[in-house]
């Protein structure tokens, strides 16, 4: 049977801290696992086939190709199909993982993770849009996202430096009311 080649490659991406709790995930196929509860349970069952390896590795679980690293106390976790080329979704990976290394300056470890969750959301966005790979060079994800753990995020921004921000950012016939 000749499977037709497809641009939608990554089916999931998720990170969970030693316990297996869910710190991050995005599921691009709604249909592989459509609920929360579904969702979680697929994660626990990897967490549990993967969590004692001392390499990073490649799993096949529930008809699924998984590639996974481990770091400190993280567990990240690339999904594709079963026929998913596994160096595709490794290059995926290691642009993730090298890119949360250098926007948390190389201490990549739960606490460090929640606090710049969204400097992480923005990593994902950049390599993955959808299920589709978009970039797998850690430095031009980094140069795009243009995020860095140590500068004050836009939440402890003043409203001054935001408006500054977006009238030299914005198109002129864009009008900002803050």
């Amino acid at each position: 049977m000749q499977i037709e080649p497809s641009l939608y490659t990554v089916k999931a991406v998720f990170i969970l801290d030693s316990d297996g709790n869910r710190l991050l995930s995005k599921y691009y196929d709604t249909e592989l696992y459509p609920s929360m509860k579904e969702q979680k349970n697929f994660e626990k069952n990897v967490f549990n086939k993967t969590h004692k390896a001392d390499t990073d590795e490649i799993a096949f679980v529930e008809g699924m190709t998984i590639v996974y690293k481990c770091s400190i106390d993280l567990f990240f976790y690339v999904v594709g199909s079963a026929q998913e080329n596994e160096l595709m979704l490794m290059a995926v990976l290691n642009c993730l993982f090298e890119s949360l290394g250098q926007i948390l300056r190389k201490n990549v470890e739960r606490r460090c993770l929640l606090d710049n969750m969204d400097g992480v959301f923005l990593v994902v966005d950049e390599i993955i849009d959808g299920g589709v790979i978009l970039e797998s060079d850690p430095q031009q994800v980094i140069q795009k996202v243009n995020y860095r753990a140590d500068e004050n995020p836009l939440s402890e921004q003043s409203v001054a430096q935001v408006r500054s921000y977006t009238r030299t950012h914005t198109p002129c016939n864009v009008t900002l009311h803050v």
